[in-house]
């Protein structure tokens, strides 16, 4: 039974799915460590919905009330 072949997922280069290969799914160490690379440098990001806190509003924070506690001058 042969082992089944993928494309690296750096560079789409085919290679044998195999425990020979340590950098599985990656061809090399090379794409490998690019790949680690470009996630630490946030190039990749997983979508998610915004939270709340993406969105609030200066009503809601505090730090931005603070023009509300000064008294006014008439």
């Amino acid at each position: 039974m042969s082992k089944p072949i993928v494309d690296c997922p750096q560079c789409g280069k085919k290679s044998e799915w195999n425990t020979d290969n340590l950098f599985r799914p990656f061809c090399s160490k090379r794409c490998r460590t690019l790949d680690l690379g470009a996630w630490a440098s946030e190039e990749y990001q997983i979508a998610s919905e915004p939270e709340l806190d993406d969105y609030s509003s200066s009503f809601e924070d505090p730090e931005s009330r603070i023009d509300e506690a000064k008294p006014r001058l008439h």
